[in-house]
Parts: C-alpha cells; sequence; structure tokens
C-alpha cells in the first residue's frame, strides 16, 4: 500500500534516518526524519499558480513543537497547543532564513514548509532535524528549488570540535554554533559563544559545512528515488531595451541619489526618480509596468556595487572599512535601574535595565518542561524609527529574531545567579533605523546592563558586515546601511568583548560564501568591534559599583534544610506575615538558599533578623533584643530571634526588688536580655538586669553573690499521735527567728530565694 522510501546515515556517532512515501502522501512534498528517539516530520505545499499583479515570493515556515512528543501535557488554562512561542518563531526562521535564497528570482507561488516535532527524546535537539527535513521535503517536491542544504549543531569542548551536542555538553562547552550550507558555501550561521577568537569561529563553521556535505549526499540519495518531476519555469522576456532606456532615463538622478549621505534626502531624490520611470511607462500595460519597477531596482543595485567595486565608494562617501560616527550616553532615563542612548550615525537605540527578584522570572513551558530564565532581552522596532506608517504592537518574527541576537551576545558576558542574584531584563526601543539596530542594540545594552550595576565580565560592542560580489571579485563592508544591506549579497553580524566573539550570525543572499570571504570579514569586523568599544568606553568605561537607588537589594544566605518547614510554617504562614511585616520579599529554594530582596535596606535587615531568630539557637551569655508578650506574678516572657521565647524572672528585671511585674514592664514593650541558662529541655532563662536598656552593653553584676547556710538543728516534732486532725506542731523557730519545717530548705533572704526555686519548671521554657 505504501510506496515507502528510506535512507540512513552514521552522523557524529548516531543514525540519521529521512523516510518518506508513507506519511502525509497529498502533501507535494514530506519527509519524516528521525535522530535517536527525535522525529520531525516536514510537508511541503506549494500553489499551482501566482495571484495577478503579485510580485513577490510568499514563502511562509511554521515549526511547531507537539507536547505529545515530550509525553507532556501543555500548562495553563488551554490543553492545545496555540500561537507560536518564542522558541518555534526562532526556529521558524532558523529554517527560512537558508531555503529562501536558492528559489530562483521571479518565482512567485505560494509555498508552505511545515515542521512538527512528534517525538522528542530530551537529548537530540528537533531544531537542526526540522532543518533537514525541510530541505528534503522541498527537494522532493518538484518546485525549483536550487538545494538541498545540509544542517549541523556543533559545540566546542576542551579544543575540540563536537558534532550534535547535547545539551548538557553545550552547558558545559563554549560554543552553540548551528550552519546551514550547501555543498559548495555556506548560507547561513546562528551561534553563541563565549569569548572565543575568530579562528576558533571560523574553524566550527567549517567543520559544520563538512558535517553538512553528508547530509545533502543522503537528500540527494533519497531524491533519487523519490523525487517528483521538476515544475517546468517561464523563460522572462529579455528586457535589455527596456532597462537601457530607464537607465538613460534615471540613471543620473539614481546615481546622484546615492551620493547623498543623509537617508531622508536620498529616498525623495529616489522616490522622485521612480516616479519619472512611472510616468514615462503610463501607457504599457500593467504587466510591462511591474516589469519596469523590478529593472528600477536592478539598476540601483548595479549603480551602488559598481560604485563600491570600481571606485571603493559607498552610498554615504565612506571607506570600506569606516565607523559611522558613534555618540553614547549613559544615565540617560532618571528611574530607569541602568539605561543608555547609542547613536550611530541614523541608527538610534534607546536602552533599558530593569533587575527583579527571583518571582520576575519569565516561565517557560516547552518540550523538556517548565523552565525559568533569569535574563530577558526584548527589542521593539516601531515604524516611526524608519519614517513610516505601520503596524505597532506585538513582536513581529523579526523583532524576536533581532532580540535573540542581542541576547546571545549579552547572555555570554552575564555573572551567574550566585554572583548576582537578580532577573535582568533589558529593552532596546530603536528611535531612528539606518543599518544594524541589533548591534545597537547589543551595544546599548552593554552600557545599561554596567549602568544597572550588573558586574558583566567585559563591556560588548557588534558590527554588522555587508558583502559585493560579482564573480571573484569582492568587498567587505564595514557597519552597513540599510540600503547597502538590501543591495548587497551578505548580512554579517558579529559580537564580541576585547577578548573574543560571543555571537555570529550570517545570512546570505545568494548561494553562498567561500572561507576566504568569511576570513576577510571577521578579520574586518575585529578592527571595528575595537573601534566601537572604544568609543563606548568614553561614555562608560566600568561598571557601576553601586545599584541604582530605585533597584531592589537582594541580600543571600543559607540555612539548614531541615529548617525550611520553620521559615515557611503551617501552610507558608510564617513567610507570610514575615513579608507582610517587614515588607521585604523572601524566596526560599529547596536546598535552604533564601533571598530578601527590598529597595529598603531595613526591611531586609528585619527579615533576616527574623529569619535567623527562627533558625538559630541562643547562645549563653550572648545579649539580644526581645519584645515582652505575657506578663506573670513571677516574671515576664520575651520574644526574642524571631521565634525564642524566655522567662525574665521577676529577681532578673532590676537590681533592686519588683513588687509587681506589671509596674515596670508593659506588653509589646522593646527589651534587652542576656541568656543566662538553656535546660536540657531547651527552656531559656533571661536577665535584664545586667543589659543597659538603653545601649544594649552588658553591666557589671554589683549583686553580691550568694553563699550558702548551714541548716540549724531540726526541733523535735513531737509525737504525731498526738496532733490531732485539727493542727500540728510547727516546733521551734531556728537562729534568727526563722521557722523550721521538716524537709524544707532555708527561707529567702532579703527577697531572694535561691536560682532554682525561682519558678515551676513547667514556666520556664518556650511559650506555646
Amino acid at each position: 500500500m505504501f510506496d515507502k522510501k528510506t535512507v540512513s546515515i552514521e552522523w557524529g556517532g548516531k543514525t540519521l534516518t529521512l523516510e518518506t512515501g508513507k506519511v502525509a502522501r497529498q502533501a507535494d512534498g514530506a519527509v519524516i526524519a528521525t535522530l535517536g528517539e527525535t522525529v520531525v516530520l516536514c510537508a511541503v505545499t506549494a500553489a499551482k499558480s501566482v495571484k495577478e499583479g503579485q510580485d513577490f515570493f510568499p514563502l511562509t515556515v511554521h515549526y511547531q513543537e507537539k507536547f505529545s512528543a515530550a509525553g507532556r501535557i501543555p500548562g495553563g488554562f488551554f490543553k492545545r497547543e496555540r500561537g507560536a512561542t518564542e522558541r518555534e518563531t526562532l526556529i521558524s526562521r532558523l529554517i527560512d532564513r537558508p531555503v529562501r535564497p536558492l528559489f530562483p528570482e521571479g518565482f512567485y507561488n505560494e509555498i508552505n514548509v511545515i515542521a512538527q516535532v512528534m517525538s522528542y527524546d530530551g537529548e537530540n535537539e528537533p531544531d537542526v532535524l526540522a532543518m533537514i527535513a525541510a530541505s528534503a521535503a522541498l527537494t522532493l517536491s518538484g518546485v525549483p528549488f536550487m538545494g538541498p542544504i545540509g544542517a549541523a549543531r556543533v559545540g566546542y569542548q576542551d579544543g575540540e570540535y563536537v558534532l550534535n551536542p547535547s545539551d548538557t555538553q553545550v552547558e558545559a562547552g563554549l560554543l552553540d554554533l548551528v550552519v546551514a550550507a550547501t555543498g559548495d558555501a555556506v548560507m547561513m550561521v546562528e551561534s553563541e559563544a563565549k569569548e572565543l577568537s575568530e579562528e576558533v569561529m571560523l574553524g566550527a563553521v567549517m567543520f559544520a559545512h563538512k558535517a553538512s556535505r553528508q547530509v545533502i549526499n543522503a537528500i540527494i540519495d533519497l531524491a533519487e528515488q523519490a523525487a517528483k518531476d521538476p515544475w517546468e519555469l517561464k523563460v522572462a522576456d529579455d528586457a535589455a531595451a527596456v532597462k537601457a532606456e530607464l537607465k538613460a532615463l534615471i540613471g543620473d538622478d539614481i546615481a546622484a541619489a546615492y551620493k547623498t549621505t543623509l537617508k531622508s534626502d536620498r529616498a525623495d531624490m529616489l522616490n522622485a526618480a521612480r516616479a519619472k520611470a512611472k510616468a514615462a511607462m503610463a501607457d504599457k500595460t500593467p504587466q510591462e509596468q511591474m516589469a519596469a519597477i523590478k529593472l528600477v531596482k536592478k539598476l540601483e543595485a548595479e549603480i551602488v556595487r559598481g560604485a563600491i567595486l570600481k571606485e571603493g565608494r559607498r552610498i554615504d562617501g565612506r571607506t570600506t572599512t569606516q565607523i559611522r560616527p558613534i555618540e553614547a550616553e549613559v544615565h540617560f532615563l532618571p528611574r530607569a535601574h541602568g539605561s543608555a542612548l547609542f547613536t550611530r550615525g541614523e541608527t538610534q537605540t534607546i536602552a533599558t535595565t530593569t533587575l527583579g527578584t527571583k518571582d520576575a522570572e519569565q516561565m517557560i513551558d516547552g518540550l523538556n518542561g517548565l523552565s525559568y530564565q533569569h535574563f530577558m532581552l526584548h527589542y521593539n522596532f516601531p515604524p516611526y524609527s524608519v519614517g513610516e506608517v505601520g503596524r505597532f504592537g506585538a513582536p513581529s518574527r523579526r523583532d524576536i529574531g533581532h532580540g535573540k541576537l542581542a541576547w546571545r551576545a549579552l547572555h555570554a558576558v552575564l555573572p551567574s545567579k550566585e554572583e548576582f542574584p537578580y532577573t535582568i531584563r533589558v529593552t532596546s526601543d530603536i528611535t531612528e533605523s539606518n543599518g544594524s539596530s541589533s548591534m545597537a542594540t547589543v551595544c546599548g545594552g552593554s552600557l545599561s546592563l554596567m549602568d544597572a550595576g550588573v558586574p558583566i565580565k567585559r563591556p560588548v560592542s557588534g558590527i554588522a558586515m555587508g558583502l559585493i560580489l560579482e564573480g571573484k571579485e569582492f568587498a567587505v563592508l564595514s557597519d552597513i546601511l540599510g540600503d547597502e544591506d538590501h543591495l548587497g549579497d551578505m548580512d554579517f553580524k558579529v559580537a564580541g568583548t576585547s577578548e573574543g566573539i560571543t555571537s555570529l550570525q550570517m545570512d546570505i543572499k545568494i548561494a553562498g560564501i567561500t572561507e576566504e570571504i568569511m576570513t576577510v570579514a571577521l578579520a574586518q569586523a575585529k578592527e571595528g568591534r575595537a573601534h566601537i568599544l572604544g568609543e563606548m568606553a568614553k561614555a562608560l568605561g566600568e561598571t557601576r559599583t553601586e545599584l541604582s537607588a530605585h533597584a531592589p537589594r537582594i541580600e543571600t544566605f543559607t540555612i539548614d534544610k531541615s529548617k525550611i518547614r520553620d521559615v515557611i510554617g503551617t501552610g507558608g504562614k510564617v513567610i507570610r506575615e514575615i513579608v507582610a511585616t517587614t515588607g521585604a520579599k523572601v524566596d526560599i529554594d529547596d536546598e535552604g538558599v533564601i533571598k530578601v530582596s527590598s529597595s529598603d535596606h531595613a526591611q531586609i535587615e528585619a527579615a533576616i533578623n527574623w529569619i535567623k531568630g527562627i533558625v538559630e539557637e541562643p547562645e549563653v551569655g550572648k545579649i539580644y533584643t526581645g519584645k515582652v508578650v505575657n506578663l506573670v506574678d513571677f516574671g515576664a516572657f520575651v520574644n526574642f530571634m524571631g521565634g525564642k521565647d524566655g522567662l525574665v524572672h521577676v529577681s532578673e528585671i532590676k537590681n533592686e526588688r519588683v513588687e509587681k511585674v506589671a509596674d515596670v514592664l508593659s506588653e509589646g514593650q522593646e527589651v534587652k536580655v542576656k541568656v543566662l541558662e538553656i535546660d536540657q529541655r531547651g527552656k531559656v532563662r533571661l536577665s535584664m538586669r545586667v543589659v543597659d536598656q538603653e545601649t544594649g552593653a552588658e553591666l557589671e553584676d554589683t549583686r553580691p553573690a550568694r553563699e550558702p547556710r548551714e541548716r540549724g538543728e531540726r526541733s523535735d516534732r513531737g509525737d504525731r499521735g498526738d496532733r490531732g486532725r485539727g493542727g500540728r506542731d510547727r516546733g521551734e523557730r531556728g537562729e534568727g527567728g526563722g521557722r523550721r519545717r521538716e524537709g524544707r530548705g532555708p527561707r529567702r533572704e532579703g527577697g531572694d530565694a535561691p536560682e532554682a526555686e525561682f519558678a515551676p519548671a513547667f514556666l520556664t521554657g518556650e511559650r506555646d
């Protein structure tokens, strides 16, 4: 019934299997890719006709992670997969970026690429597998796709490159790099690194390219068995005559426009030239008019690219290695915890850093279960930043992708949660844009982090590189403008510190670039990054030593795990009382690590003292501040250390005699006490009289020490039989007039009883 075709290869120590013909047979191309026990299904469908008047290529890539793939049910109220998560959006872009340039110019049929994770083993990540499945499905579909491409993930650990590293290996290593490539050249790079050199990064890209060729060969083997017939493409009419006519009409106008430095003026001149061409074509058919518009765009590209390659002259007059003027300012916003205004030419961002506590972490519900992220970076690109009217609100796929690139660049230099126990959010609001706003986000974000007092390892700068390639002749451009990005062949973004690269992203608009071009681009980017770091240092050279007055303070300490229950209390009663009373936030984890946070240091101190009072044991001889909680005839119970009670006997309140406790003390009164004794049952005896109630200093005990008295002789008790029921013979009085009673010790002298007779034992302990 099924005409199933399968190809398998050994790849990085694991088996990669590509299968078609059994599932989704009505799609133009469908492939199931398996690595380990991770399985991705990718189906491709293409419209057989083009909508009238359409002049763009509507390729849409959807990547979706099924919770059932990991044996999970989605969390929250809705129990089905909904809109794309940030991760799904990023992986959709990861698939789209290398395949889009491989469709021929003029192909405008709508195409859907849908990749779904059907099984996930927790070890083999599905993102690269989805890229491979998409490439294979497109190759089998018969659409005019100039692939296939291969893809690979590479790690770097102990000086060695690792193909298909696990999450654990990536975490322990220095690199997480994904490459997509054709057999001849690299198409796309996405990476996060821990300050690696240009040589190591280039070696990783080449290592991944070599591994990608194995995948490409497997896809070709599958296509030889199961590929559909290729579509026939209509050959475009020769427009050389029309192009020559347009060049004569508006060529000089376009050349003059691209010699104008200011973006808005240049745009006005270009719009005037386009309007002139449109007026000249007014008597032509709609199809001819549309073709003329495309020819104008080609004419613009030729003029710009020719000036760069032949004359070394860029649109704004810079050399190929020159960086636009930079201005940086920190503490731009008075109430933000950290802020910076970063301007490079006509690209500008307001970057802010906000510090929060653990409860502000981002919760992520994914295939690996619930996880929490303590560093977030959000990029916003409003339409006014390019002088346009457009949609404003929810982030676009581009916003999410640019934000993640900047996140990777800064993540490598952040302190650990143990070193800096804050949740960190960086926002980048682009206020002007003319080339590489994502790299401006890196620079502005780095400055705002330092302004906020986040102890990053080193400042990070970023730069966008461009490429003009004609045959074997090429020019690499530093700090590209928006038009150079649009009319060029490469967008190559490098971010890093003075010690090495932290992030590398590359997108190619042609059929790939060579190792030679990448080597030149990396070297040129290194010089540019160093220059930008120098300009940033003029605003702020190192992290501030103090946090903003508006930022919360966090104090961290650890208690014994056996005491966690005491701090939390039944149903959270104790910890809620601490928070409500002190005003500080208190977080405690399963290991006994407690974080107390507040913008008011007094609140933090009060909460810490309360908690320590619960978990610590009182020390004999130590002085504490407590509060009277109960008055009794023989003294007062005092609560101290937050959760301990002890008895101050009436004789230990003052050095002089106290007739009535209520005359001296009242409930709720704050007192200072010294611990005299802790008995075997944990009952605590306290003293006020040996502590200065104003300063808390210990006083000299001026009360004379008591000496034990010798007992007097016992008197005869007489015949018990003569006492009768009405009374008894009390016996003779002892010396000093004191009455003796058989079996009893001496009475108090001077109103003081021996310590053993202060109070019954059951009254001298903690309150219930």
